[in-house]
């Protein structure tokens, strides 16, 4: 049986700095509010979570979902938890992993 993982986004920063240099001007950026959270089953992508935010937190969720934890030898308060920045170099989000207890 696999862990249910809740993901939640924490916290959201922007560069506008590095958006006037780098970036063209967009009309939809990230839309991931602070609190929303989703729920993983399986170590799947929960519906309406970003691809591009999946793609940088599945691995760790995938491993969370096994019941493997303790990342980098202990980096987390909380060893079946991880905290998880989308790659957004513009607008990152970062996002808490942790097992749900059933």
């Amino acid at each position: 049986m696999m862990n249910r993982v809740k993901i939640t986004a924490v916290r959201k920063t922007e560069y506008p700095d590095l958006m006037a240099r780098y970036e063209n001007p967009i009309l939809h950026a990230c839309d991931v509010l602070i609190g929303q959270s989703w729920i993983s089953e399986d170590g799947k992508r929960p519906n309406g979570m970003c691809e591009s935010a999946w793609g940088s937190m599945r691995e760790f969720v995938e491993a969370l979902a096994r019941g493997e934890g303790n990342f980098f030898d202990g980096w987390m308060k909380n060893p079946m938890s991880a905290m998880i920045s989308c790659n957004d170099g513009f607008r990152p989000v970062s996002f808490y992993l942790e097992v749900l207890e059933d």
